[in-house]
C-alpha cells in the first residue's frame, strides 16, 4: 500500500475486453487504474464482431455495460491515442512514460457531425478492414467511446484546409493540439494488448490480396454488421452480388511450419458461427467449410451438432492448396484433398472466407529494468514475467474466445491487487478468502 493507507495504481495497457474488464474489476475493488488504449476508442476486436458465439448475441450489449461503468468510475483514468513507451523503476514502484498523441478535437464535441460534411479529405476505415473509407475527421463507430471525433493526423492537411474548424459550432477542433508526455507510477502493471488478424497476404496460393472475393474472417464480421461497409448485408465485394455458394477455409496460415505453427483454438466455432450469419440472409445457399480438425470443445459442442444439420453445409476433412479465379466472372475454384474419401476436391463457389488465425499485437514496451518481456515461441507472453508485478491477459497470453478473456482478465486483476498490498495483508486476504468468500470480497475488505 502507498503511505496514506490506499492502494497503488495499476497500469493497464489495452482497451479490449481484457484490459476493460481489469480495469473494472480493480477499480471496483478501490484501485486507481490508468487505461491506456493507442486507438481513438475502447473496445479492441469485440467492437468489430457481429456477434458472439454460441449464443449469436451482439457486442454492444456488453460493452455499453462496462462503458457505462468505465465512465462512471472515480477511479478509471482512460487515455486513448496512448501508447506506453517505456517502464523503469521496478516492482513496487514503476514509473511508466505514456505519449498521448493529440486527438485534434476537444471535450466539446457533441458528435454532430458538422465537421464531416465539410471535410473533403478521405481515408481507408481501418474500423471495417479497408472496405469503406471515412472522412479525415471521422468517428470510428456510431457507439464508440469515447463518442467523440477523431482527426487521422497521417492524411489531414491541417490548418492549410481548416474547414472542419468553420463547420463545428461548439469549438471543439483543435488542429494545433500538441502530444502529451504522461509520466504515471504504478505498483502493477497488466499488458492487455490483444491480438491481430494473421497477414493471409504472405500464404502461398490463396489469392488474399490478389483475388476481391476472397476476404478474412474478420472482414467477413464487418460485412455482416449492420454498422459495416454494406450495413450488414454480405455480399461479393467485386460486384456486390448476392451469394448462391461459398467456401470457409480453416486454418488459413495456422497450424502450418511455412506461417504459424500454433492453433488459435476460435477460428472454428468463428467459421461455424458465419455460416449462420450466410444462411439467414441466403436460406438456399451452398455452404462449404474445409477443416484439419473442427475444435468445438466442452459446450460448443452442441452449437457444432447443430450446423451439422444443415443439408446444404458441407464439410470437408483436407487442408486448402490453392484457390484459383475465373478472370471473367470472378468465381473461385478451391482446391483440396478430402482426406476421408482420399478424393481430390475442384469447388467452384461464389466466394471465400479465410479463418486467419490469432496474432499477439506487438505492444513494443521497454522494460528498462530487464529489457524485453517473456515470451513463447509464438509470441504470447508467458506467465513467469523477470520482474514481480508485471501480467499478461486474454490473448496477450494465448489465443481465446471473449468469455475465457473476460475470466482470465479478472483473475489477472486479483493478482495486480495483491501487488498493491503489503504482503502481510495479501497474505490475511487470501487466508480469508478460504473462510469468507470470494477473493475478491476478502481483497476489497483490506482497503477499506
Amino acid at each position: 500500500m502507498s503511505g496514506n493507507g490506499k492502494p497503488g495504481k495499476i497500469l493497464v495497457i489495452g482497451g479490449g475486453i481484457s484490459g476493460i474488464t481489469a480495469a473494472v474489476e480493480a477499480s471496483a475493488a478501490g484501485c486507481e487504474v490508468v487505461l491506456v488504449e493507442k486507438n481513438p476508442y475502447l473496445g479492441g476486436r469485440v467492437a468489430q464482431m457481429n456477434q458472439y458465439f454460441p449464443k449469436l448475441c451482439p457486442p454492444n450489449c456488453g460493452l455499453e455495460i462496462n462503458f457505462r461503468q468505465i465512465r462512471t468510475s472515480p477511479r478509471i483514468r482512460c487515455l486513448t491515442l496512448s501508447q506506453v513507451e517505456k517502464i523503469g523503476g521496478g516492482p513496487g514502484r514503476y514509473q511508466a512514460t505514456i505519449r498521448r498523441n493529440p486527438r485534434g478535437v476537444n471535450a466539446k464535441c457533441t458528435a454532430c457531425g458538422a465537421c464531416v460534411e465539410a471535410c473533403p479529405v478521405e481515408r481507408p476505415d481501418e474500423y471495417n478492414c479497408g472496405m469503406s473509407s471515412t472522412k479525415a475527421i471521422y468517428l470510428p463507430f456510431g457507439t464508440a467511446y469515447p463518442l467523440q471525433y477523431a482527426i487521422d493526423e497521417s492524411v489531414c492537411p491541417g490548418a492549410r484546409c481548416g474547414k472542419c474548424v468553420e463547420a463545428c459550432p461548439y469549438g471543439a477542433i483543435d488542429l494545433g493540439m500538441p502530444p502529451e508526455t504522461i509520466e504515471v507510477e504504478v505498483r502493477a502493471v497488466v499488458f492487455a494488448t490483444g491480438w491481430d488478424p494473421y497477414d493471409a497476404r504472405g500464404i502461398e496460393g490463396l489469392g488474399f490480396g490478389t483475388y476481391p472475393n476472397v476476404i478474412s474472417n474478420l472482414m467477413m464480421e464487418r460485412l455482416a454488421s449492420a454498422d459495416g461497409p454494406t450495413a450488414g448485408k454480405i455480399v461479393r465485394p467485386s460486384d456486390g452480388k448476392g451469394i448462391e455458394s461459398i467456401a470457409f477455409v480453416q486454418c488459413a496460415g495456422s497450424r502450418d511450419e511455412n506461417y504459424q505453427k500454433h492453433c488459435s483454438g476460435v477460428c472454428c466455432m468463428g467459421s461455424l458461427k458465419q455460416s449462420r450469419y450466410v444462411r439467414q440472409q441466403y436460406p438456399d445457399a451452398r455452404i462449404y467449410i474445409f477443416y484439419i480438425d473442427i475444435r468445438s470443445p466442452g459446450r460448443l459442442e452442441d452449437f457444432y451438432a447443430e450446423t451439422q444439420k444443415d443439408e446444404k453445409v458441407r464439410l470437408i476433412k483436407g487442408k486448402v492448396a490453392k484457390i484459383s479465379e475465373d478472370a471473367a466472372s470472378r468465381d473461385l475454384v478451391v482446391e483440396a484433398e478430402d482426406t476421408l474419401s482420399g478424393r481430390r476436391v475442384h469447388q467452384k463457389v461464389d466466394f471465400v472466407v479465410l479463418a486467419t488465425g490469432i496474432v499477439p499485437t506487438d505492444a513494443a514496451v521497454r522494460i528498462e529494468a530487464d529489457g524485453d518481456l517473456q515470451r513463447d515461441e509464438y509470441g504470447f507472453l508467458t506467465g513467469d514475467q523477470p520482474l514481480a508485478g508485471l501480467f499478461g491477459a486474454g490473448c496477450a497470453k494465448r489465443p481465446v474466445d471473449v468469455a475465457t478473456s473476460v475470466r482470465d482478465a479478472t483473475g489477472t486483476a486479483l493478482k495486480a491487487l495483491q501487488s498493491c498490498m503489503e504482503t502481510g495483508t495479501a497474505l490475511k486476504a487470501l487466508q480469508s478468502c478460504m473462510e469468507t468468500g470470494t477473493a475478491l470480497k476478502a481483497l476489497q475488505s483490506c482497503m477499506e
